[in-house]
């Protein structure tokens, strides 16, 4: 092979070369632009997508109410109040979102029905419980949500039931419920808001035998782990 033969073929591939960037080919961008596009979301995903992005938003709010609880004046309050408004409300689109695009989305009724709840809109909140519950009846989180909603809107007999039907079912939720109920109690003794002061005794004596039983009773996974 001589000098001369690889200096031709040089020129020819050259030449070749260069007619192609004149012509405007590139083979490398044409295969990328013949590969298929990817096929369309399914509702379901869509709705998975929505979900997760409304957890996101969720869980922002909650760190801004751990800040909260830690601001100095009155004003960092209020700032950081409507930062999380802000992300409750951006929550409950993307989570209305996942209903809609699956209306058989537990998980994301319930917890359409918690940022709801947490808006101050407990009637719509409830309303979603409602959905989550047809769908999944022992969906354990939305029972105890649903709870705290009633207990937005007094209906304490609504919350008792809730709270002895998580007592078997989940311990550590029927814990939280029993919080949220003494939190009523010492709020509605400040601000009744039209609830009786009677009702609220006798509420406040039955979260207290409560406390008492629970206090008595290892949740059912302790008893299993204990050895005779």
């Amino acid at each position: 092979m001589t000098i001369r033969w690889i200096v031709a073929s040089a020129l020819v591939a050259a030449v070749a070369l260069t007619g192609l960037h004149a012509s405007g080919g590139n083979p490398i961008k044409e295969a990328q632009q013949q590969e298929p596009a990817p096929p369309p979301k399914t509702p379901e995903q869509e709705a998975i997508e929505h979900y997760n992005q409304g957890l996101a938003l969720r869980d922002k709010a909650w760190k801004l109410e751990k800040e909260l609880a830690s601001a100095a004046t009155d004003s960092q309050r209020q700032k950081v109040q409507g930062k999380i408004a802000k992300q409750y409300e951006r929550a409950t689109a993307e989570f209305t979102s996942a209903v809609q695009k699956n209306n058989r989305f537990h998980e994301a009724w319930s917890d359409l029905g918690y940022v709801l709840r947490k808006t101050g809109r407990y009637e719509d909140a409830l309303d979603s419980y409602d959905e989550a519950l047809k769908l999944s009846p022992g969906y354990t989180p939305a029972i105890e949500y649903r709870a705290e909603a009633f207990l937005g809107v007094n209906q304490v007999e609504e919350a008792k039931t809730a709270y002895v039907d998580l007592f078997t079912k989940d311990r550590k939720l029927a814990d939280q419920l029993l919080g949220a109920m003494e939190k009523w109690v010492e709020t509605r003794r400040a601000d009744p808001k039209g609830v009786d002061a009677a009702v609220v005794d006798s509420f406040a004596e039955w979260v207290g035998e409560r406390d008492e039983i629970a206090g008595n009773t290892p949740p059912v996974s302790q008893l299993r782990d204990r050895q005779w």
